[in-house]
This record gives C-alpha cells, sequence and structure tokens, in this order.
C-alpha cells in the first residue's frame, strides 16, 4: 500500500472514525469538545513560525515537558506549538503551560487527522521551522506535507519494538518513503536504530541519544509535600502503596492482591489510579461492589483510618501520589498492554514492580532489572507477597530505591543529545 491508496482508504473510513469518536465522546464527554480542530477546523489562534511538537497522548506529554522546557530556554523568540490526540494529554498541556509564565510561548490545539488536506491547513496556519514527533506517532500525511515545505521533521526520543517493526514491514511502500523523509530519528537503543534503518530510514539521519525519560525533572519540594500530606492524615506509619496507570482487567487483580495484604495489615491503603480517566467512575463502583472502604481523591477529603482504598482520580498529580507510597506497582503490565512508566516512581526512591508484559520498555525494564530496582510478578497473589515482603523487610525496600535512583542518573544525558540535533536543523 502506498500513500495515496493510504489516504484513499483514510477518507473512505471517516464515518468509522466519526462514529469511534462518538463512542468515545459516550465514555468520555471531553471528547466531544473542539471535534473541528481534530479536521483543522476552528483552530485557535497560534503565531506561526515556531517549533511544532507532537506528544500522542498523557504519557508523551508528559516525557516532552523538559525538552518543551529546554526549547524554550535556548529559542525564546520562537513559539512552540504543542500538539496531541488526547484530552487526557490535552489537559496536561495546559496544566504544565497553560499558566501566565508560558502565555504567547506555547500554543496547542489536538493535532489533525492524517488527511492530506487536514494536514496541509494545519501547516499553513503553523508554519513551523521544525517538527518534533514524540516516540513513534508516525503519520505518513503530515511528515510528506512537512517534506513538501522543507520542515525538517524529527523522531524524538523514538522507540520501536521488533514486533512494530514487523507490522510496518508489511506496509513498506507506504512506511520505507515516509521514513526516508525524516531529518533526523533519535532512538533510544541501538537495535531500535537498526530496526529504523532495516525499514528505509536514511542511516544519516538515525541517531542513538537514549530515552529523554531518565531526564525527569523533580520538583524538590516533592518529597517534603508528600510527607507533609502523610502526616496531616496520620498515616506516617500507616502501611502505604500504590497501583498506577493500571488499566481494565488489571484493577481486579489490583483489589485482590490488597485483601491478601489486608488480611495481615489491617491498617493497609491503596492508592489506585485508572490510566484513563474515563475508568475513573466504573473502578470506583468496582471496589465498593468488592466492599473495600473506598475514598476519593478528586474529593478533597483525608483518608481516614477505616478507609482502605483512595481512587487517585484526579489529573497532573501522578508523580505526588508516587511520592506519597512506600512502594509502586506500574500497571499496564499484568495485561497484555506492555506497561508504562516505570522511571517516575524510580526517580522518587520508590521500590517498582511490575507484571510481565512490558514490551514498550525492554530497554528501561533490564537495566532496572539487572540493578535489582525491580520486581516482576505474575498475578496478584505474587503482589501481594512482593508488597508484604517490601513493608517488612525495609532494607530490601532501601537497596531497590538506591539501585532505581543510580540507574536514572547513569542514563540521564539523552535531553542534551537530542537537542543537539535539533540545534543542528534550525541553525
Amino acid at each position: 500500500m502506498n500513500r495515496p491508496l493510504y489516504s484513499l482508504l483514510l477518507h473512505l473510513a471517516l464515518p468509522l472514525i466519526v462514529l469511534r469518536l462518538a463512542y468515545r465522546a459516550w465514555r468520555a464527554p471531553a471528547y466531544a469538545r473542539r471535534l473541528g480542530e481534530r479536521f483543522a477546523l476552528g483552530l485557535p489562534p497560534l503565531k506561526p513560525g515556531g517549533i511544532w511538537l507532537h506528544a500522542v497522548s498523557l504519557g508523551e506529554s508528559i516525557a516532552a515537558a523538559p525538552l518543551i522546557r529546554e526549547l524554550l530556554e535556548r529559542y525564546p523568540q520562537l513559539p512552540i506549538t504543542v500538539t496531541c490526540m488526547t484530552p487526557t494529554g490535552s489537559e496536561r498541556i495546559r496544566a504544565l503551560f497553560g499558566t501566565p509564565e508560558y502565555a504567547g510561548r506555547v500554543q496547542h490545539c489536538y493535532l489533525p487527522y492524517d488527511l492530506p488536506w487536514a494536514a496541509a491547513r494545519f501547516l499553513e496556519r503553523v508554519q513551523p521551522r521544525l517538527a518534533l514527533i514524540m516516540e513513534t506517532e508516525l503519520w505518513p500525511n503530515h511528515i510528506h506535507q512537512c517534506a513538501r515545505r522543507g520542515i525538517p521533521v524529527v523522531l524524538a526520543n523514538a522507540r520501536l519494538s521488533a514486533r512494530s517493526a514487523r507490522g510496518y514491514a508489511r506496509f513498506a511502500r507506504l512506511t520505507a518513503p515516509m521514513l526516508a523523509e525524516l531529518s533526523l530519528i533519535a532512538v533510544q537503543t541501538a537495535a531500535e536504530a537498526e530496526r529504523f534503518r532495516d525499514l528505509g530510514a536514511r542511516p544519516e539521519c538515525v541517531e542513538v541519544t537514549g530515552s529523554i525519560k531518565y531526564d525527569l525533572h523533580l520538583d524538590p519540594a516533592l518529597a517534603q509535600r508528600a510527607a507533609a500530606l502523610r502526616a496531616q492524615w496520620g498515616a506516617q506509619r500507616r502501611p502505604l502503596w500504590i497501583a498506577a496507570s493500571t488499566h481494565a482487567g488489571e484493577d481486579e487483580i489490583v483489589l485482590a492482591a490488597h485483601r491478601r495484604l489486608l488480611a495481615d495489615q489491617p491498617d493497609a491503603l491503596l492508592l489506585l489510579v485508572p490510566r484513563h480517566p474515563e475508568h475513573f467512575a466504573a473502578v470506583f463502583e468496582l471496589c465498593r461492589r468488592q466492599g473495600f472502604a473506598t475514598r476519593r481523591r478528586s474529593s478533597g477529603e483525608a483518608p481516614d483510618a477505616a478507609d482502605q482504598v483512595l481512587l487517585g482520580d484526579t489529573m497532573g498529580e501522578l508523580l505526588f501520589l508516587y511520592a506519597l507510597a512506600d512502594c509502586a506497582f506500574v500497571g499496564g503490565s499484568l495485561v497484555a498492554n506492555g506497561g508504562h512508566n516505570l522511571l517516575e516512581p524510580a526517580a522518587l526512591g520508590k521500590p517498582v514492580l511490575s507484571g510481565p508484559h512490558l514490551f514498550n520498555f525492554l530497554e528501561i525494564a533490564a537495566q532496572l532489572r539487572e540493578a535489582g530496582a525491580l520486581g516482576e510478578v505474575a498475578d496478584g497473589e505474587q503482589l501481594a507477597a512482593e508488597v508484604a515482603g517490601l513493608w517488612r523487610e525495609p532494607q530490601r525496600a532501601q537497596r531497590m530505591s538506591q539501585a532505581g535512583v543510580a540507574v536514572m542518573r547513569a542514563n540521564q544525558g539523552a535531553l542534551q543529545r537530542l537537542l543537539a540535533g535539533v540545534g543542528r536543523l534550525l541553525a
């Protein structure tokens, strides 16, 4: 399949795309807002001539934040246009950069669908000097429209699993020309660099820079604020663990593990944070149906001694919730979703646990595992045993904590290597 055929099929699929969007809007009303932006209609006022950065969803938006701050520092004269595809990503971008400090410097909208005319209309409005795409969110028409206008495109913090590479290879007539139009592919590992070259990327445009997720910037006051809140709750000595970024089918496993923990530690408290806001209400009802005394974080009320679960149903404070806990389970890994960012709790000095499904973070998981900073579990029984063991053996928890921080420090520098490549293209 080549690009014209891809564009034709995308147009034919528009009714299905609209139906899917309507279904998402029914599940999460935020999808019903700003629909025109998804077709490059009714875009907000945007200053042209700067840098366009695309971060598809929440995880990429968080990872992109240090990069955006560095770009603002290095290129104060250039506006930064940040796009995403999901309401959660949009809320995070607005929370981070919607303050008066960034007014007129960071602007935001949804990225239009990958239709040739929508991509062209978007670029005519933004007229970027450079495009930065986070990780592996590749859209053939957006990239081709940039190439037609001489706009260099950087694939930043790029990752490509063996499974994804096989998928791209099945559509080589579409993906090879698209990859060849990229000006810089800043990949996380050498193995991924080889996969991009094999798929058609120009060898001289592929550089191994590492993962910018290791360059996570933490508020120095975060730990102190978390300790102060636990003191306010009267929970300094209370066993407290977090299960974050959980998916459907995983919440039940986590709650089963928590029930086991409560049998030995009746005062244990679980911070349960579903990955997607549209699942907040359903997970709250699940907790209540299973008999757990549950309080919602969004209520603003402190959990009392009788509460067993605190549902993290707020946006933009996952790092703070990690800081509250003694140890952290990172979801998307007990179900075949590929896992989520293991480095956030590691950077905060938390012992990190995950399930076996980590194909989105193989290199990061391997480094944490080899350092002794990651514990992997197969089911709820093992999860409960690991959490209980960390509470019972504070010295082991401390060793895991120190190992995770050491891995973070040893791998930092990817952001500066990426910015060096960006500087060459902007020069």
